[in-house]
């Protein structure tokens, strides 16, 4: 890739105009979707089975915990895998895990443990799909097709959630996990039929992440990756502002009830989410690659600045646009997308995709864990202010990695 084609700003039509793009975007939307809906009618059945809030909230991160497993120990299987072969397969589990749930009768601890267990397949299945994208997508269109797929996140997050919730109420949980695994069955069918079957980035042998040990080759490639400077430092770049986003994210429950609001918990998360596919947009569609890249380090330190305002106890107008505003800033990620492409090598591209994607579902839950120990010893709002402060020391502190690199003239892009 030349530097030339990295400045030139690609567009949303240019992105669309890629039939193989089209594909990765319309099975990604039926996947978040379908996702959303899962792990909502997992939590309400075995709230339904059990009668204990408790279980019902770790059946609703059951499916999110086990990405550091998957993220340790699994992901050299996304570069020795064909990518189709594996994004296919990731659907079909989906599939099986939702019949599974719905109509078996199983125990609820047995169902934690499937959820959990097939759960740490997610990162392989994930990196796979983005670790395509660089294929299909040259240049800047990479950066503005993660921009769509964040966008359709968000998006899909919300209205698989409402729809759940509608679902719920018109035919169960049951009826909400068939729906699920028919939507899954959707997106294997337009993968399997919309995208061509290339070959896996490294070879089963020898090579990169040669052996027949998968864990081992995924423990020796993470620890390459890790010792890697530029790449460590964009990997923490990536999840610590996002970390104590989370951690607000996981208080405002708290905080609601404390105000005595605890039913517009939702109004405030979704908030967040379209502050997140404003940002998105506005900073993939309208600024040039350079700009975007130079805008990652103040967008990041300003993500902890309208968490600050939660410290004079905002009502509920206040903390949406504070909500808002902290989605917007989330946009400092698109800056980072190109460099970590460029830092990492090509073989083992997957396996790096995967553990930025489990990275971030694992920080995110320690910020969560984080904000609410804060809450034992200060009031939820201070707990918030606190946690934003936090946000704002943590990307200070990765001034050096937010910032893009210096090119010295004649010598191409930095590696």
């Amino acid at each position: 890739m030349t530097d030339g084609s990295r400045e030139r700003q690609a567009t949303f039509g240019e992105v669309f105009a890629v039939p193989e793009f089209r594909v990765l975007f319309g099975s990604f939307t039926l996947l978040v979707a379908g996702d959303s809906v899962k792990m909502l009618a997992f939590s309400v059945l075995v709230y339904a089975r059990t009668g204990s809030a408790g279980l019902s909230a770790l059946a609703y991160m059951a499916g999110f915990l086990p990405h550091v497993l998957g993220g340790t120990f699994l992901l050299s299987v996304a570069d020795r895998v064909r990518p189709r072969r594996l994004m296919v397969a990731g659907e079909l589990v989906r599939v099986a895990v939702c019949l599974v749930l719905g109509f078996t009768g199983l125990p609820v601890w047995a169902m934690l443990l499937l959820v959990v267990a097939t759960g740490a397949l997610s990162p392989v299945f994930g990196a796979a799909r983005f670790a395509t994208l660089p294929d299909l997508l040259p240049g800047d269109a990479f950066v503005l097709g993660r921009s769509v797929l964040t966008v359709t996140s968000a998006a899909a997050q919300i209205g698989g959630l409402a729809a759940g919730g509608a679902v719920l109420t018109l035919a169960g949980p049951g009826g909400a996990l068939l729906i699920t695994a028919v939507l899954s069955g959707m997106s294997a069918i337009v993968l399997r039929l919309g995208l061509p079957d290339r070959p896996a980035r490294a070879g089963t042998g020898t090579g990169t992440t040669g052996g027949t040990n998968l864990v081992r080759a995924t423990l020796r490639v993470n620890r390459r990756l890790l010792a890697d400077r530029r790449v460590r430092g964009l990997l923490l770049a990536a999840w610590v502002p996002v970390m104590f986003v989370a951690g607000v994210e996981a208080l405002v429950i708290p905080y609601l009830g404390e105000r005595g609001a605890p039913s517009q918990a939702g109004l405030i998360l979704a908030a967040f989410a379209v502050g997140m596919a404003a940002g998105d947009f506005t900073v993939g569609r309208f600024a040039a690659p350079a700009l975007r890249e130079r805008l990652s380090f103040p967008l990041a330190v300003a993500i902890g600045v309208p968490m600050l305002g939660f410290a004079t106890r905002p009502d509920v107008a206040w903390c949406l646009a504070l909500a808002v505003l902290t989605g917007i800033c989330l946009a400092y990620n698109l800056g980072l997308q190109r460099r970590f492409v460029d830092a990492v090598p090509e073989d083992v591209r997957g396996q790096a995709f995967g553990l930025l994607t489990s990275g971030q579902m694992t920080t995110q839950g320690l910020g969560a864990a984080l904000a609410g120990a804060l809450t034992v010893a200060v009031p939820t709002h201070f707990a918030i202010a606190l946690t934003g402060a936090g946000g704002i020391l943590g990307s200070l502190a990765l001034a050096g990695h937010l910032r893009p690199e210096r090119v010295k003239s004649g010598t191409g892009s930095p590696r």
